[in-house]
């Protein structure tokens, strides 16, 4: 774990805060403290030899936890074989895309460890996405809309591109038609990326739902429909994959996709 305290050691010196923290000794914690480090860190220059251990060190990670190729995943749209069904880490597909539920910002999580996919993905292809997220919102100006969507490279992750949208937060019981149309605008705005790029698959996570409070079951009603009716009338050569993480949502899913 020599490499991996190389990367802590670095973490700990950019900032002054840290002053003074050790390095703990317990692999696993060396694990979560790196993580947390990078979850918290700002966007900002990193040396050469930081990237080079860290690529190493969250590759080593990933052939660990395994790529999901998509010829894997068997589940299909019973009426359309270009609409598969997964349940998994989305870090793990190995797809052209992968959409992240993305805030405003654009810039992936703070929160050391959270447990939202922004999280996930951000610590799974490392520091440099952080960094390109940064130089596209310098460059824009203002915070990224509710419903567009913006693309990047994937880095240390097994897709090819990481598309970032910003899905509607819901604040009342059910959300409003202007709400659900920016979550079906999210969906499109992803879509019309990835065929302006000539991407042939792209896969997607539940936008909105979670700490974003929309409805799992209108959720993924809306993301169905208009996945459906992109790929049957513009992308019929698209695979698009719903990726799924909780049981409530592949049970949903499964109905939507008429699978039994």
């Amino acid at each position: 774990m020599e490499g991996l305290d190389f990367l802590i050691d670095y973490l700990l010196k950019e900032e002054n805060r840290f002053a003074g923290m050790q390095i703990p000794c317990d692999k696993e914690e060396k694990r979560r403290l790196f993580r947390a480090l990078c979850n918290m860190r700002m966007p900002r220059p990193v040396s050469e030899e930081f990237l080079r251990r860290q690529d190493e060190y969250l590759q080593n990670e990933l052939k660990a936890k395994g790529v999901v190729k998509l010829s894997d995943i068997e589940l299909e749209d019973a009426s359309c074989s270009n609409i598969k069904l997964w349940q998994g880490d989305i870090t793990q597909l190995a797809a052209d895309a992968i959409v992240n539920a993305a805030n405003s910002q654009l810039l992936g999580c703070f929160y050391p460890l959270h447990a939202c996919i922004d999280n996930a993905i951000h610590s799974a292809a490392g520091v440099q996405l952080r960094n390109e997220c940064s130089d596209l919102m310098n460059e824009q100006g203002y915070p990224e809309p509710t419903g567009s969507a913006k693309i990047t490279e994937a880095y240390n992750l097994p897709c090819r591109y990481v598309i970032h949208t910003v899905g509607p937060i819901i604040h009342g019981n059910q959300p409003t038609e202007e709400e659900c149309t920016l979550l079906k605008n999210c969906y499109l705005s992803c879509l019309d990326l990835a065929l302006n790029r000539n991407l042939k698959s792209i896969a997607f996570c539940c936008i909105s739902t979670g700490e974003f409070h929309f409805p799992n079951q209108s959720a993924a009603e809306i993301a169905y429909t208009t996945v459906r009716d992109f790929v049957k009338t513009r992308a019929s050569e698209m695979t698009v994959v719903f990726n799924v993480f909780k049981d409530t949502d592949f049970n949903i899913y499964k109905q939507l996709l008429n699978l039994h």
